[in-house]
């Protein structure tokens, strides 16, 4: 399976499209303005304890405060405060290895938060959670550090392993070589890609992350409330993290300064995949290039086909995702009723999981999945289900059909799902449904080419525009775009953009920029 990453970088986000065989399979949108991410450990201050919920409320610096559970406290949470306060005291007795550091003995899982916290009190927390609708992020203090091969703990002295590694010699031969390697009152998590790797690269993962909690120990020492201690890798490097691999072919991406981030981060995981990335340099945007921009309107919408006949219907509500899968035209190609209806369902099954994938969904899903009376048949859907989301990196439960036909399947949700819009606002009326005759753009771009050539005198000409009027300058034997060269000497370059709506349009001068019009 050809796996490929396309990144489109714009001054307020990046787009981040994971394609497996040609098909889109996650899209993943980070803002540059999201200071929480998964995996960032701040200093934060505790607010409020509220004893009826067994719970903190911690100030990070964002608009709502975070929220920290009893129970995300960890075992070693008298440890990290002990820590934290004789790092901050400038204890010379504390190292950034944690060499000869004495834990504390572990919390009681039925204890209280208002016996280890009060207001003001300051504690070294890690977004497990993103900012999500109204609210903060979700925290957590059992510390953890994620390379490629392994998780490193702090203030822990297990070492436990991916349940997906099955070789009963493979997990013995790696959790020796962790334990042979792994430095005092750290706990090591071995993840499911470090089978059949050798030491020296298990060794090579784990001074890598050692590397990144000395400078967080250094940062603490002068640290304030709200700063960040350690920050997770950007959205696009941890994908290269998770699913970098020999099937990997391909990383194309349209910014130098995300390429040259990238390129360092893969010299640093895996030198010999440095040749597969490339900078992307063409005219037209890469999504439109590359033809995504169209995968991303009809797969987002509430109605989603399959690709044998079939369709989805996809709602959300605030509680729950609801999914309906339909059989369509399909009727017609089957035998049976049962038949066509174990057709259409496996069929969802895998669609099903794409879209959990690309939006990334989460909570409860409810899927609708068409009758069927034979029980041979609704268990070779559970399994088609179970074998479709092996791929998905959240963690998930998926149960059996209900007698009802209904499929319940909860996702991890530690982001904002993702939204694409693939409905069209009129540029003139608003959506008010009142517009001038479409007939007229085609008289204002012409009046707006003349006058920046002969007026403005500019040197070079782009407009992008949508396809449907792209076409209608470029066909023909002498099309409009010749007709205007003849015209004025001057070639006027045409860039068909789907993500604009009919009638609308950007002159872009020669450096790029948007022409203001008049």
């Amino acid at each position: 399976m050809a796996n490929e990453l396309f990144i489109n970088s714009s001054a307020k986000e990046d787009r981040i499209a994971l394609v497996q065989d040609k098909r889109l399979v996650e899209f993943n949108v980070e803002s540059k303005g999201n200071n929480f991410t998964v995996g960032d450990i701040y200093l934060g201050t505790i607010k409020k304890v509220i004893p009826g919920l067994n719970a903190a409320f911690v100030e990070l610096g964002y608009e709502k405060d975070a929220f920290l559970h009893y129970l995300d406290l960890g075992p070693n949470i008298r440890s990290l405060m002990k820590y934290v306060k004789a790092v901050q005291g400038n204890d010379k007795t504390i190292n950034n290895k944690l060499n000869g550091f004495k834990l504390e003995p572990e919390t009681d899982k039925t204890g209280k938060m208002a016996q280890l916290f009060t207001k003001n009190n300051q504690i070294l927390v890690q977004v497990v959670k993103e900012p999500i609708s109204t609210k903060g992020p979700r925290l957590s203090c059992e510390l953890s550090l994620a390379g490629r091969y392994i998780v490193l703990v702090p203030f822990s002295k297990s070492v436990s392993i991916s349940k997906k590694i099955a070789d009963k010699e493979e997990r013995n031969r790696l959790i020796k070589l962790i334990t042979s390697i792994k430095p005092e009152n750290f706990g090591v998590i071995i993840r499911t890609v470090a089978q059949g790797k050798e030491v020296a690269e298990l060794d090579k993962d784990m001074k890598s992350l050692l590397k990144k909690w000395d400078d967080g120990f250094n940062a603490l020492k002068t640290a304030k409330s709200t700063d960040l201690i350690i920050g997770e890798i950007g959205r696009a490097s941890s994908i290269l993290r998770d699913l970098l691999n020999e099937s990997f072919d391909n990383i194309t991406v349209d910014s130098k300064e995300l390429y040259e981030e990238i390129k360092g981060y893969i010299k640093t995981i895996a030198p010999d995949k440095e040749k597969i990335l490339k900078h992307y340099t063409g005219k037209t945007k890469i999504f439109e290039h590359f033809g995504f921009e169209k995968q991303l309107k009809s797969l987002f919408g509430t109605t989603v086909s399959l690709p044998n006949g079939g369709y989805l219907i996809i709602e959300q509500t605030e509680a729950l995702h609801v999914v309906d899968v339909n059989s369509g035209n399909k009727s017609t190609h089957e035998e049976s009723q049962e038949s066509t209806a174990l057709s259409v369902n496996l069929d969802a099954c895998k669609e099903l999981a794409r879209q959990f994938r690309l939006r990334d969904l989460g909570g409860i899903i409810v899927v609708d999945f068409i009758d069927m009376k034979n029980p041979d048949h609704r268990n070779q859907l559970f399994e088609k289900m179970r074998d479709e989301m092996v791929y998905d990196r959240s963690k998930y439960t998926i149960l059996p059909l209900s007698k009802f036909g209904l499929m319940q399947i909860t996702r991890q949700r530690v982001r904002q799902a993702v939204h694409v819009t693939n409905n069209e606002n009129c540029p003139t009326c608003n959506g008010t449904g009142k517009i001038s005759s479409s007939i007229a753009v085609t008289d204002i771009i012409e009046n707006n080419i003349h006058h920046l050539i002969t007026k403005q005198n500019e040197k070079k000409i782009v407009i992008t525009m949508h396809p449907f009027v792209y076409s209608y300058y470029t066909k023909g034997l002498i099309s409009k775009q010749m007709q205007w060269y003849l015209k004025y000497k001057k070639w006027v370059t045409l860039i068909p953009d789907t993500t604009l709506a009919m009638i609308e349009y950007k002159f872009l001068n020669d450096l790029g920029e948007e022409i203001e019009l008049m």
